[in-house]
This record gives structure tokens, sequence and C-alpha cells, in this order.
């Protein structure tokens, strides 16, 4: 394993020998979520051929910006002549790559109503970062499955989605995370704009890429990961590998010949996945009862999918103090404040900062002054009725106040290439605002909550 050029493509100095992700949280996560997400920029690996149960598996593992892998993907269609490909896209990112509606049919007012600012500003973020990655590269993200899709096109392969829908992924794993781990998460984003454009250290190249190529350091990177931030790991690549192996044995049951485009950090885990998946199909269909003891051992358990695609409730204990913290402080207010002008006190105390705060985050964050009013007018009552959920009430006022369009959709992958842009285009500027509202509400609760409790 070459270590300085890991050290090089993961943006650290070549002095530090290894991956010690748990060391720098805000880069290290930001390294790890590279990883995670499909080894964007990990060399691909060997074309692995699984024969399970009559049905060949050739399983490329890509890099999402190599044209090496493209190149790859081409030749290995072309020579297997398969009786399927599979790619490693769901369906909203399947339209996504071959029509180009990533951001068109995007309804902001919907989004910020589900309450999912937060997590669709992820995925914008994620999603320019591996465009600036790709173009630094001359390749654009995801051009290794578009050849897949496209290859067999030409030659009459039908192709099979087999990944699962990214909404489903991008929530369990939010799910899966820490208060801690989600702060070093945002923030690690925002650093990664910082160096992905090449200002800090030495510049990534196709070269770093390729020194990759071997799956020793992809293997190392997989198992600091998992050491590092196993709760990222889950979700993010365990659980795809199972989902992966599924679909693909899925598929097999009726092909002999089988092309599985999947990103590299997958393929370990997709053939152990696999072999257990067909394995145990292939037995119970020979008449031996799953679970049965004797010979090698109990045979493994089926992968659930049905299961991998639930997206689990918040915590109870979450759940709880959304409402306790609330009444609790009501009862301290009351109970503090029997004497009237004692309680008009002790409340001025608490929404004074909790108004102004929301108010001041949704103006930083370049909220119109409708929504700068709703921020300050609704953000105490909003904070004791969770469900009311400030930035909902914020975001769906900027959104009808500025009500972005096709265009302001269109844009977004371009105006998104810079953390300027996310300001300047409407539709990631509301998001910004119901953000930044909800977090100004929150902030202030606490300070607003500090302030009683030195007065009683």
């Amino acid at each position: 394993m070459d270590v300085g050029a890991l050290a090089k493509v993961l943006d650290q100095p070549a002095e530090r020998r290894g991956l010690d992700l748990g060391t720098d949280s805000f880069r290290d996560l930001r390294h790890a979520l590279g990883v995670a997400q499909g080894a964007w920029y990990v060399s691909a690996v060997p074309v692995t051929e699984l024969v399970c149960g009559g049905t060949t598996f050739h399983v490329v593992g890509t890099a999402h910006v190599s044209q090496h892998s493209v190149d790859e993907v081409r030749a290995v269609i072309a020579r297997v002549r398969p009786d399927a490909v599979c790619v490693e896209l769901d369906r909203r990112r399947y339209d996504a790559l071959t029509r180009g509606t990533a951001f068109r049919d995007l309804d902001v007012l919907r989004v910020v109503r589900e309450g999912r600012a937060l997590y669709v500003l992820a995925q914008i973020a994620l999603a320019a970062y591996q465009r600036r990655i790709g173009a630094r590269l001359g390749i654009k993200p995801g051009a290794e499955l578009l050849a897949a899709i496209e290859a067999a096109h030409a030659a009459g392969i039908p192709v099979e989605l087999i990944d699962r829908d990214i909404d489903i992924t991008f929530y369990r794993t939010w799910r899966n995370l820490g208060l801690g781990t989600r702060a070093a998460l945002i923030a690690s984003l925002l650093v990664a704009f910082g160096s992905a454009g090449g200002r800090r250290g030495d510049p990534l190249s196709a070269q770093d890429i390729e020194d990759l190529k071997h799956p020793r350091a992809l293997s190392d990177m997989l198992t600091e990961l998992g050491r590092a931030v196993p709760e990222l790991k889950g979700p993010l690549i365990d659980e795809r590998d199972q989902y992966l192996a599924s679909r693909l044995a899925e598929v097999g049951r009726s092909r002999r010949t089988v092309v599985a485009v999947v990103g590299a950090a997958h393929v370990p885990g997709v053939e152990a996945q696999l072999g257990a998946e067909v394995d145990r199909r292939s037995r119970i269909a020979g008449g031996e009862p799953d679970g049965s003891a004797g010979g090698a051992g109990a045979l493994p358990r089926g992968i659930d999918r049905d299961a991998l695609e639930q997206i689990p409730p918040p915590p109870r204990l979450w759940r709880a103090l959304r409402w306790l913290v609330p009444i609790a402080l009501i009862a301290a207010l009351i109970y503090a404040g029997r004497g009237g002008a004692r309680l008009a006190e002790l409340m001025l105390a608490w929404i004074a900062p909790t108004s102004l705060t929301a108010a001041a985050c949704t103006l930083a964050a370049g909220g119109l002054l409708p929504s700068v009013v709703s921020a300050l007018a609704a953000a105490p009552i909003a904070a004791l009725c969770p469900p009311l959920a400030i930035g909902r009430i914020v975001g769906a006022i900027e959104a009808g106040q500025r009500r972005p369009s096709l265009a302001d959709r269109e844009r977004l992958p371009s105006d998104t290439e810079q953390l300027g842009g996310f300001r300047r285009n409407p539709v990631t500027r509301t998001l910004l605002v119901a953000l930044a509202a909800s977090i100004g509400t929150a902030v202030g609760f606490w300070i607003g909550v500090v302030r009683v409790v030195l007065r009683l």
C-alpha cells in the first residue's frame, strides 16, 4: 500500500501514516464520508467473478470519478455480453443521471413543510463536492454508471437498478448519528468546499486515484472508517452491501450471466453477502430446510430488504425530552412567578433571547422581512410546541415570497459549486433560512432557560 499516495488523496500530510480518523473529527468525517459514498475518488478494484447457483456474476468495482472505470465498464460488458446489467442506482438517481432531473423537480415548499431542509441541503452539498472532484479530473461523477447503462441499451441488454432509495439511506444514516457527530458532519461538508477546489495542499490528480487501485488500500480505509465512525459505515456501506447483494441474487435467479457495476467500497461486502444469500437460496431450493443443523453449520439468514427500507423513529428518550423540557420550563415559570410581575419578568427573560436569536439567524441567512418577523413572533410558541417546527413556518413563508423558478432549480449545480452560491440561489437560500430559524430558536431557547434559572 502506497501510504504517501493515500495520504495525498485524503488531503492529509504525508507524514501521517495511515488513516487516523479519530484525531480531527471535522476533516476525518469528510474523508470518511467520501469513502462511504461508494469510493468517490478511490480507484477501481479488479473485476470479481462469482459463480453462484448456476449464475455467473461479474462484479465491477469502480471509482465514481475515474475515466479508467468508464473504459473498464464498457470493455467488460462488450466482452461478457451478459443477460442483465445491474447498476448501483435507485430510480431517482437513475432519472437524474440519464435525464438530468436531479433538481428540476425539487419542490422547495414541500421540502420545508416536511422538515427536510437540512437533509436536502446536505444532498446538494454532497453532489456539489463530488462534481468539483470530477471537474478537476475531467470526468463527470457517475460517468461509469451512465456508460454501463448506455452500453447495455446499445446491446439490447436489460438494466436493473439494485440500490436502495437514496432518501431511505440518508434518513437511516442521520437517525443513526449522535448530536456531536451530526455537528461534525455538517462542519466537514463546509470544510470540503475549502479543500476540494485545490486551494490547500497538493492538487488531486488522476494518478493519485489510480495509485489506490490495490484492494488492500480500500480495505484499510474501510477498516478505519468502521473503527472511527461506525454510525456512518453501518447505513452507508454495510446495509447497502446487503441490499445490493440481495437484489443481485434476485436478478440472477432467471439469468446465467450478470454484470454488476458498483462502487469499489462495496465490492468486498457484496462479494461476501452475495455468496451467503445465493447459497441460502440454492440450498433451500434443493430441499434443505432453512436453519438446519449439521454439516458445515447452520445456513446464513436471508437478507430482509423490507427491514432495510424502514426509517427508524427517533429514540423514545428524544421524543420524550422534546415535550418534557418545555413542560418543565412552563411549570418553573408558573411556580416561580406566582406574584404576577415576577412571572412577566421571567417570561421576558426567556422570550427575548428566543425571539431575537431566531430572528437574527434568519436575517443572517438572508431571509426576507416577512420571514424575519415570523421568526421573531413564532419562535417562543414553536419552542414550547415541538410539532409547530419554526423551520417549517419560516421556510414556508420564505418559499412563498421567493417562489424559486425552474431556472433557479436548473442553476443549482452551477450555483452550488461555491459556498456563496448557496446564498445566491433562491432554492438553497430558502432552505438555509428555514435551517437558520430552527438553529436560532434552539440556541435562543437554551439561552433563555439559563437566564430563567439564574433568576430563580
